[in-house]
Order: structure tokens, then sequence, then C-alpha cells
């Protein structure tokens, strides 16, 4: 900011994001906790002579939708700047924090954003709550330790506490003074219908656009059984089959049955198709609720008899009785719709203030306890019922990423992983005892693979293999359960046995030692374009390591024309600019350069497969990008994305890659 100008504001920075801590609540004198608040990410902005702008964590203009916040804190900073990072967010009559009446508000403010300019709605009062603080004055705060930006930001006047307030945060030492511990304080957002908790490093700095270990978000998930009331058909890339399915259950109080929301994720190809095909004979003309749900959530629904019970995994249970943060589980043939009851939802103070200190009853705890070692239980995943073990197993030990971790990811992932799976052999790298312990690749389906998993049998250099196919949620969370963290596939399918010709092209681009996915991004712009020249249309993704792929859908006869293509682009990029980019694989002449992997093609190779999990320290993952994020990455981290990053990202950007198997073009 130019100190000189006092109608300035702060410069917006991209937030910082907190990390999944793997379903370990970190603990210990260096440690504090928030409630993880459920809003729209802000920033609020503020100049020396009081002109406040407020945006969201995209560098979208938030100002004019909630005018009755500007100008709040002006008063209080005597003329000096700040950026104050937090949460803007609605209250419910109970006190509580109510994202449903913030996205009403959201679409009044939408509908009518062609009327007058700085419309209001004063029967939906907002509230910023900050929970950081990023400059004050002239002082960038970003290398300042939390402890202090936190003092300062609490240190800060609070004019009128109703519109901007700042959140509290308890330190393990506050708690252990309370006779209270960590586990108590996450027990009691549990019960009072919070999300999860925060946890931050007390000394850590600031640190823009990055996701850290120094914040660590404990979500808390629950399971919820359901039953199916309708449908809606797929839209985009899941047309022509189920796109999501609308719940319900049973008043705890009248009996009745009442409207709790939808799922859309967590579906195979195989397990839509099902669902669409047993719902369409159970059809009805009408809704069977007690009351009528609201029209913006029944938009395209086809009602059907209340018969099937699932199950589903959630986040909340909001005050207007809506599960949210849903993904779908499986039918639960063993159960009866009348067993099926609503959750009930627990009204909660407001979020400045401090939980109670009586400790928490056993339910509560309960519904947080850690699962004990060793323990094996029986899940419903899509058609079949599965044994699982071992669910708090840590495979990943730096970020405490257990095993029960890994299954639910591929779970969530498995409606935009399947289809990149879907009839290809499938090998897998297995950590049984962790990233730290042996790993091995497996091709042939292991002793004791399920009867029910389908398998192909392919002539390799030793002999005959039988690989495994994985074209269904079944499949998925069965290897995820044997530790198969890595999952690489060819660039060719299978069909009735017999391999077919290629229909992905890839290239393969591998940082040698001095570089990074940096450089690899700069290679990638280049063959980006020479790609399009080419008629294609290519796709990028992170390996989830230190490099990253690009994908083109071909057509093609010729199963050694992609390798033969790949290899002419490859030398070609590497005479243009012999000093950054090599299409050899020797060690001795990677130093400094990109390898354009050319190789990768050869039927008898395969890569990791898309939305994979890799093998590192971290729980990172192999991640469609967009071209746009390519061509901006400067930073290593900026495409580095962790299993919780993934599924951040799904639900803003779906499949970057589901365009692959429709844009094929001929090759060869």
């Amino acid at each position: 900011m130019a100190a000189d100008d006092a109608s300035l504001v702060p410069t917006w920075l991209e937030p910082m994001l907190a990390k999944a801590d793997g379903g370990r609540l970190r603990t210990g004198p260096e440690w504090a906790y928030e409630y993880k608040l459920d809003g729209y990410r802000a920033a609020m902005r503020i100049a020396p002579d009081g002109t406040t702008v407020l945006t969201s964590r995209n560098n979208i203009d938030f100002t004019a939708e909630f005018t009755d916040l500007e100008g709040v804190l002006a008063p209080a900073l005597d003329g000096r700047a700040a950026y104050l990072d937090g949460e803007v967010v609605v209250y419910g009559e109970d006190g509580r924090i109510d994202f449903e009446r913030m996205q009403e508000r959201r679409g009044r403010y939408v509908r009518h954003q062609s009327g007058p300019k700085g419309r209001e709605f004063t029967d939906v009062p907002v509230r910023f709550l900050a929970f950081d603080l990023l400059r004050l004055g002239d002082e960038s705060l970003l290398a300042t330790p939390y402890d202090e930006r936190r003092r300062l930001l609490a240190e800060l006047p609070m004019p009128d506490p109703y519109r901007v307030s700042v959140v509290r945060a308890v330190t393990f030492d506050e708690l252990a003074a309370d006779r209270r511990t960590p586990a108590d304080f996450l027990a009691h957002a549990a019960s009072a219908g919070y999300e999860g908790v925060v946890a931050k490093l007390r000394s850590s700095a600031y640190h823009p656009g990055q996701r850290p270990d120094s914040w660590l978000k404990h979500p808390l998930v629950r399971t919820q059984e359901v039953i199916v009331c309708g449908w809606r058909p797929g839209q985009n890339s899941f047309t022509g089959t189920l796109g999501g399915l609308l719940l319900g259950a049973h008043d705890p109080a009248t009996g009745d049955l009442v409207y709790i929301g939808d799922v859309g994720t967590g579906f195979s190809q195989a397990t839509r198709a099902d669902l669409r095909a047993q719902l369409e004979t159970m059809e009805r003309r009408t809704h069977p609720f007690v009351t009528t749900p609201p029209r913006e959530d029944t938009a395209r629904a086809r009602w059907v008899e209340p018969r099937l019970v699932g199950e589903i995994v959630y986040r909340q249970f909001t005050r207007g009785g809506r599960v949210r943060h849903t993904a779908w589980r499986g039918l639960r043939h063993d159960k009866d719709p009348a067993e099926v009851l609503a959750p009930r939802a627990v009204p909660h103070e407001p979020a400045g203030a401090a939980p109670p200190s009586p400790s928490p009853s056993p339910s509560a705890s309960a519904s947080v306890s850690p699962e004990p070692a060793g323990q094996r239980i029986t899940v419903q995943a899509g058609h079949r019922r599965l044994t699982l073990s071992n669910l708090d197993k840590v495979l990943y030990p730096a970020a405490g990423f257990t095993k029960g971790e890994v299954i639910n990811y591929y779970s969530r992932v498995a409606a935009v992983l399947l289809p990149h799976l879907a009839g290809r052999p499938v090998t897998f790298i297995r950590y049984p005892n962790g990233v730290d312990g042996q790993k091995w690749f497996e091709k042939n389906a292991p002793k004791g693979a399920p009867d029910w998993l389908r398998t192909v049998r392919l002539a390799g250099t030793g002999g005959t293999i039988d690989y495994p196919l994985l074209d269904d949620l079944p499949g998925l969370v069965w290897a995820a359960n044997m530790a198969a963290l890595e999952l690489h596939v060819p660039q060719w399918t299978v069909e009735q046995g017999t391999r077919r010709p290629p229909d992905r092209l890839v290239f393969d681009l591998d940082p040698g030692p001095g570089t990074t996915i940096v450089d690899c991004c700069r290679v990638a712009e280049r063959l980006h374009d020479v790609l399009v020249a080419d008629g294609l249309t290519p796709y990028a993704k992170t390996s989830g390591s230190k490099g990253m792929q690009l994908y083109c859908g071909i057509r093609t006869d010729d199963p050694a024309a992609p390798s033969a293509y790949a290899k002419r682009l490859a030398q070609r990029l590497a005479k243009e600019t012999p000093e950054s980019v090599t299409a050899v694989m020797a060690k001795a002449q990677r130093t400094g350069r990109v390898f354009i992997d050319w190789s990768q093609n050869n039927p008898a190779k395969t890569t990791v497969a898309p939305y994979s999990l890799r093998g590192r320290d971290h729980p990172t993952a192999s991640t469609p990008v967009t071209w746009d994020e390519v061509r901006a990455c400067r930073h290593v981290n900026r495409l580095t994305f962790t299993a919780d990053d993934v599924l951040d990202r799904l639900e803003d950007h779906g499949d970057l890659l589901a365009g692959l198997a429709e844009e094929r073009a001929p090759l060869g």
C-alpha cells in the first residue's frame, strides 16, 4: 500500500488455508483452537480514510453485497489501514450460525443485482467474524507469529460487535487451566453442530495461498441412514444417468416423513445406472413428504415410493433440517424405511464465545472418539458389503493420515476416478505399513481377492497376468483397504478380454535435478500450443509427486503410433531448447532439464491414474488442473494438492478431464 495515499486499501492476498489433520487432532501447548465456521471466507481491507473493501477467497468483490459491513471499523483505527481475515456469517433466531439463511440471502441478492445498486437485506443481517490480522497501519504482519497477530486483533476496538467482532481462540493452556482437553473442545464442537475445529500453531507465520502444516482442520464426519424419495437426472458429464438423490427420514418427534436434503457424490457409474433402473420402476407423481420441500431443492425432481434405504456420510445437520457435505455410501437392504429417523440439530452458542466448562456427555464424546486399534467393521459399498480393518492405522505418518481417511478419500472421488479406470487393467503400488514402510508393485489380483472382483488375463513378459479391473465403488474400496495407495493404468482399455488400441496420448514431464513442476509448466505450455496446432485437445494434471502429465484423447488403430508421435515432438522441443528440455532418459542428461518421457505411450507401460494418491510424505494426489493454473504457476506449492484439496476442488471444478473420452482426434 502506498503510505501517502489514504484512499488505497491494502492489496488483496490469496488466503492461507487449513490442511486436513488426517483424523488426528493435534495437542500440546504450542497449539490454539478455533471453531470451523460455516459462512463465506472473506478479507476485510480498510484504507486509512476508512474505505472498506470485502473480498472473497477467490478475489471476488463482496462489498456491494454486504454494504452493512462497510466502514464499521474505520472509527476505531484512527486513520490506520488494516487487513482482517475472517468469515461473513448469518445467524438464525436461535443464535446459531445458519448457512441456509446465508444462501437464501445470496440468492435474493443475485436475483436483484439488476435492481438498485447497494440493495440491502436488513431482514437478514450479516456479521464479519475476524480470526486473523494481516496488516495494521503500514506494518505487514505476515511474518508475525500467530499469537501476536491474535493479540493485536483482540486489542482492536469493536464499535459495533453485532456487525464485526473477533472469533475467540482457545489455547491448549487455557483449556488445561479449566481442566479440559482439546478432545473436550472437539466434543463440544460436535454436540453444538459445528463443522469441526481448526488447530493453529501459535508460533506460525501467515502464508498467503498456501496450506501448510501450521493450520490443521479436523472436520466432523457422521453417517446417516436415509430413505430414497426421489432422484434427479444427471447433467453435463452425467447426462443420461442419475445425477443425485433426494432424501427423507422420519421426524423423531412426530414420525412424519420429512425431506432432509440430497446427495450427488460418492456414486460410481455402475451405481448411478443401477439406482436409476431401480428407481424408474418405483416412480410416483407427487413427493411423499408431509410438507412440500423448497422449490429450489426439487428442480427436475422425479419422485419415487419411499421404499429404498441407503447410507450417507455428512458433516452437518442444519437447524433447517438438512444434511450438508454429503457423499453416498450405498444401499442398506438390511434396514426397513420405518426405522430411519432424522438426526437432530443441536443449538449452539455464538462463535465468539468459549465452550462451557463442564465435561461433555458420554454420547457427545462417543461421536468423535477414534476407532479402537485393529477393529474390523462391515460397510455397504454400492451393492456389496465389505469388511474393513485397521482403519486407524496411520499410513502417512507426517500428516497423521489413516487408512480410514484413505478409504474415505477414494469413496468420495469414486464418481470422477472410476471413469478413468474403467476397462483399464490396474497396477497397484501397495503400502501395507505406510509410506515409510516397504512397498511393492502388484499386477496380479492378490490371493484372497473377492470372487466378485472383475479381472482380465493378459500376456506379460513372464507369462500371463490376471489384472484387476476397478469399475465400481466396491472394487475401489477393497483396493484402498489393502493399502493400495497408488493406482496406475495403461493408455488402452480391454474389451471382452482383448486389448484395444490406445485411446489416450500421454506426455510425462519429469523435472530433473535443479528443476521443479514450475519448469514443467513452461514446457507444458509449449506442448499445448503444438498439440492444439495438430488438432488435438490437451489436458493437464499433476503427477502428485514432482512432475505432471499431459493427455489427449485419440483414435488410432496402430498401437505404436502414440509413442512415435510423442517421441518426435519431445525430440523437437529438446532440439529447440536443449538447455531446458531433454528427450533422453539417461540421468546424466537430466540435470537442470525437464525430461519429456514419451515412452509412457508404450503399451507395456502405465501412468498414475488421475485422482490417485501417491506414496509421498503427505497424501498428495494426481490432480487435474486448468490451463490457466498451468500458465500462472510460479511456485511449487501452487500445483501441490493433497487429498483434502482435491475434494475441495471437485466442488468447484468437477472432473477437469471429463472431456478426454469425448474429444478424441485421429492420430496416425
